[in-house]
């Protein structure tokens, strides 16, 4: 699989990242190990990056992949490995506690003690603020981030669903670079073309992740607006375009988020091997994927022309 440097990391990553959210399914022993097997298909289709959350599965899809590094410790010399912290579910620590963001050192500094035991690991190579913390301290949330950089405990830092001026507030702070920002990019959601965080991440080269880039076309986006019209338009377009390039719609999906100049790198968490194995060949289509079905599938999700 075709590999970029991240931001100015050093750190050369697959154009497409395997997503682990979904790795225990409903937890089921055979849902574990398929969730294994999965790590393993999605090696063995070039993926060498594969990002987590302290709260995916509340902790146990970290649990799962520390049990493949324990079962296979030659494999973590050869992927790179991403988690975030930050989001605190409903009922934690006390029943009727609220859901809530956060970002205080104290709790980023403990999340990540968290994280490296559960995936047995001594360090990460991204640690990501999950989501923005409305009581963040910018200068105390770099100081934390500097100090487990320093520590070794992470190579580099980045954030997730963070604004434009948010990261710019954090940028102020630091005296280290942002490398990576996770953002949802897909059909449904195009808000990152105008908002400016994906200017912002080509103006300072940080490398933009894309969460949920299938939604809208494989599965109901989150927050979905469009109507039934919208779903007719944006259908009929993508089955044009899907026998033109002989391809199935999650493919060309991914090919359309590809061809975007920020060098965008599409999540991909399917637990489905076949699906893992065929994901790579939308870097294929995105080198032939024409300027003219890009605008077409836009003006197809939009409703109308551009301006």
């Amino acid at each position: 699989m075709e590999k970029i440097e991240i931001g100015s990391s050093g750190i050369s990553c697959s154009r497409l990242v395997y997503g682990c959210m979904r790795l225990i399914g409903e937890g089921s022993t055979e849902a574990l190990k398929n969730g294994k097997k999965s790590i393993h298909s999605a090696i063995d289709a070039g993926f060498n990056h594969f990002d987590h959350a302290d709260i995916y599965g509340k902790g146990s899809c970290e649990t799962l992949f520390g049990e493949v590094l324990r079962e296979s410790p030659q494999l973590r010399d050869q992927i790179i490995l991403t988690s975030k912290c930050g989001v605190i579910f409903p009922n934690d620590p006390t029943p009727g506690d609220p859901g809530r963001y956060r970002l205080d050192a104290q709790h980023i500094e403990s999340s990540i003690d968290g994280i490296l035991t559960r995936l047995q690991t001594d360090h990460l190579d991204f640690y990501l603020l999950h989501r923005p913390d409305y009581l963040m301290q910018a200068e105390e949330i770099a100081k934390s981030l500097e100090k487990i950089v320093n520590q070794g405990k992470t190579k580099a830092i980045g954030v997730s669903n963070f604004s434009y001026s948010q990261v710019e507030m954090l940028r102020s702070h630091l005296n280290i670079p942002i490398q990576v920002h996770q953002m949802e990019v897909n059909i449904h959601n195009i808000s990152a073309f105008h908002n400016g965080t994906l200017d912002q991440c080509q103006q300072h080269n940080i490398s933009p992740q894309a969460w949920c880039p299938l939604g809208g076309i494989v599965y109901p986006a989150w927050g979905n607006t469009f109507s039934e019209d919208d779903e007719v338009r944006i259908q009929t377009e993508v089955e044009r375009q899907c026998s033109k390039y002989e391809i199935e719609p999650w493919i060309l999906i991914l090919a359309w988020v590809l061809k975007h100049p920020a060098r965008i790198f599409p999540i991909v968490g399917s637990t489905n091997a076949d699906r893992i194995k065929l994901a790579p060949t939308a870097l294929n289509l995105a080198k032939i994927y024409s300027r003219k079905d890009w605008y077409a599938l836009l003006e197809a999700r939009n409703g109308h022309k551009v301006p």
